[in-house]
This record gives structure tokens, C-alpha cells and sequence, in this order.
């Protein structure tokens, strides 16, 4: 059709006018239709007539329809998964990581379970960015003791699966369940032990002791969890009685302190009385042994001198008469002086006369005590009466030599 034809103006694409009518709907599906009938071989013309070619398509079309649903059944299972098939809802087998095929939805199914996840729940408290409020849960936190004392406890336990196929199908919601008997058994533990225990020093065997409880609990369950620790967050009294608990720690702090003072007290003075002790009696020992010895040589020297006296009494008298005036006079400065036929009183000046021992005190010397002073050369007695005689004598001939 010429553009200059009657009616060519509307269809110049020039002349900028275009149809403004819709599009008929009825010629549109009947252009699709021709189309699906050439495709599966009805129309007319070509080789349809025999029926081969509708066939073979049909056959291509099921055949790429079921090499992609038989495709979809791949799936990978990551590091530290495992993936549980199911064939109608039924437990099939769990498989490793890795690379693997089940048959297609909706025939089986896969769900991969993270076994290597370190999961956790709280009880007695939610931290922050849970859906709860953070802070203390008093109904799950306040228990009571054995000794009828509230307290706050709150813990943390931290757990993994052990068993994919026990952990989807034997527990409808494990990680509640968990919660339950965590809340169950820490009940159980607290109740049976005194309120001091739990806030001191039994906080690690009661942490123990409740793990333990927990496992038991979810293996008779067959949870297929396995718990890896249980923390104790916070053990407290509750806030209305925390000044007077405070007070009671302050206390028994201040009984501790004084029974080690007593204690280090003790065992400065004990070491040294029985140091004391043992000095005492050594001393003892040594003042026994040395009174027998000088007993025994007591008697030995009796037995000698007995047996001189037997052969010689009258000298053995006297020298012994001699020796005891030795003994006497010698700390004594009493010189005795007789001048035969002479009348005179003689002044003798004795502290000059007598010579003094060495490291005795001299006349207005201040005293010395007797430990430190040295045991002096002991002059006889007969030596200074002869020595004084002979002064005496020397001095008289002198005086008569004068007259």
C-alpha cells in the first residue's frame, strides 16, 4: 500500500499520527493458538498429518522436565554439617559434608543441621539484644537453700549437637526443653546445699554437679545434645537483703583476719618457748653432768689425799693447812706483819706495797664487771709478809743508823 493511497496517512510513520484504537484481543489469542498447533503438529501443511513429530516433541519436553527435577535432588553440606533425609516426613539417613543427591521434593527432603555451633541459653537472666528485656528474671533466678535463704542465681550453658537425627525428631523444641530441665536440676542442686556454700566456696562444685544432672537428663531424653560447659554468671542474695549479706561477709572477713593473726602469733611464739625449752634442759643436763663430774673428782682427789695422809699425816696437815689459807687470804688486802723485838707502829701503805693483779681496779677506779675482768696472777701470801719484812727491817736499820 502506497503512502498516498486513501487512508495511507494514518500509517505514514512521517506524517507523526497513529492509530489510537486498542488491540484486538481476539486475533491476539487466535495468533497464539496457530502457534502451539504448529508446535505440538495440528494446522495444516508439512509432515503433521502422520502424527511423529508431536510425539518426539511431547517425549523432548518430559524428558527435559524430569532431567531437571532429577537435577534439583544435588545439595552440598558444608564443613561441620550434617544433612538429615527424609522420605515422606520419615527419617532416611544423615549424610556427611560434602557433595550429595536424594530424590526430589516432594518425595524426600533435606535439612542441614549445624553440629559443630556452640549454642547457649541463659537462665536467670537475658543478656543484652535478646527479645526479652535484659537483666535479672526473678522467677527463674530466685531459689531457695537447704538452709530456707533466697538467693539470685544465674547461668549460662553452652551446648552442641551429638546426634542430628535425635536433635529434629525426639524433641519438638530443644533449646525449651534444655531451659526446663537446666532450670530443674539447678533447683535440685541448690536446695540441697546452705546458703554460705553456694555464695563461697562451693560455687565450682555445684557448677559440676549441675552439669551433670543436665546430661543425664537430656541422654534419657535422647535429645541428642551434648552439654560443653555451665557457667555461673552471678550468685547473690536478693537485692532487699544484699546491705545486711554485706555486712555478714564484712564479719566473717574481719573472724578470718584475726584467726590468722592468732595463727601467725602462734607460730612466732610456740618455735621460740620451745627453743627456750629445750635451752632450759640442755642446761639442766650440763649443770647434771658437770655436778657429777665435780663429784667424781671430789672423790678421786679425797682417795689421793687420803692415801698421802696415811704416809705422811703431820706435813700433809699442814700443807694442806697452807693451801686453804691460800685460798682464803688471797682476795683479801689484809697483810699480817710481826717484827721480831721491835715495838714500833709501822705505817704501811698498802695499796703501794701490794702489787694489784692486772685489770684489778686502782684505788677511786670505777668498778669493772666481773665478767669482763681477766683472772689476775695470784701472788702468795708469804711472798708479801716476806716482802713486807724485809721493808720493814730495811726501813728500822735506817732509822737506828740515824739515831
Amino acid at each position: 500500500m502506497s503512502w498516498n493511497e486513501p487512508g495511507g496517512d494514518k500509517k505514514d510513520p512521517w506524517s507523526g499520527k497513529r492509530d489510537s484504537s486498542p488491540p484486538d484481543l481476539d486475533e491476539a489469542v487466535r495468533n497464539l493458538r496457530e502457534q502451539f498447533s504448529k508446535f505440538f503438529g495440528g494446522g495444516s501443511g508439512g509432515n503433521s498429518s502422520n502424527g511423529e513429530f508431536p510425539k518426539k516433541n511431547i517425549y523432548l519436553v518430559v524428558g527435559l522436565i524430569a532431567l531437571l527435577w532429577l537435577s534439583s535432588g544435588f545439595y552440598i553440606v558444608d564443613e561441620g554439617n550434617n544433612g538429615v533425609e527424609t522420605r515422606f516426613g520419615k527419617y532416611l539417613a544423615t549424610t556427611p559434608s560434602g557433595l550429595n543427591w536424594h530424590i526430589p521434593a516432594p518425595i524426600e527432603q533435606v535439612e542441614i543441621v549445624n553440629v559443630k555451633q556452640q549454642r547457649f541459653i541463659e537462665v536467670g537472666y537475658r543478656s543484652a539484644g535478646t527479645e526479652q528485656l535484659a537483666g535479672s528474671i526473678p522467677q527463674e533466678a530466685l531459689m531457695l537453700t537447704k538452709d530456707e535463704n533466697y538467693v539470685d542465681i544465674r547461668l549460662a550453658v553452652q551446648y552442641q549437637v551429638k546426634d542430628a537425627k535425635d536433635y529434629l525428631f525426639n524433641l519438638i523444641t530443644p533449646s525449651v526443653t534444655l531451659k526446663q530441665v537446666t532450670e530443674s536440676a539447678q533447683r535440685g542442686v541448690i536446695g540441697s546445699n546452705n546458703m554460705d556454700f553456694v555464695l563461697t566456696e562451693g560455687r565450682t562444685e555445684i557448677v559440676t554437679q549441675i552439669k551433670k544432672e543436665i546430661q543425664v537428663v537430656m541422654d534419657n531424653y535422647q535429645s541428642g545434645i551434648q552439654i560443653t560447659s555451665v557457667n555461673l554468671q552471678d550468685a547473690q542474695p536478693p537485692e532487699q537483703v544484699q546491705n545486711a549479706f554485706a555486712d555478714a561477709i564484712k564479719a566473717r572477713e574481719d573472724q578470718q583476719r584475726l584467726i590468722n593473726e592468732a595463727e601467725t602469733y602462734a607460730n612466732d611464739v610456740v618455735p621460740k618457748a620451745r627453743g627456750a625449752a629445750a635451752r632450759v634442759i640442755q642446761e639442766a643436763e650440763g649443770y647434771k653432768e658437770q655436778s657429777i663430774a665435780q663429784a667424781i673428782g671430789n672423790t678421786s682427789r679425797f682417795s689421793e689425799l687420803f692415801a698421802e695422809y696415811s704416809k705422811a699425816p703431820e706435813i700433809t696437815r699442814k700443807r694442806l693447812f697452807i693451801e686453804n689459807m691460800e685460798a682464803v687470804l688471797s682476795g683479801t688486802r689484809v697483810v699480817l706483819v710481826d717484827v721480831k723485838g721491835g715495838n714500833n707502829i709501822l705505817y704501811l701503805p698498802l695499796d703501794k706495797v701490794m702489787p694489784h693483779p692486772v685489770g684489778a681496779p686502782q684505788p677511786g677506779a670505777a668498778l669493772v664487771p666481773a665478767q669482763e675482768q681477766t683472772d689476775p696472777p695470784q701472788t702468795s701470801p708469804a711472798a708479801v709478809v716476806e716482802n713486807a719484812t724485809n721493808r720493814v727491817g730495811n726501813r728500822g736499820r735506817d732509822i737506828r743508823g740515824r739515831q
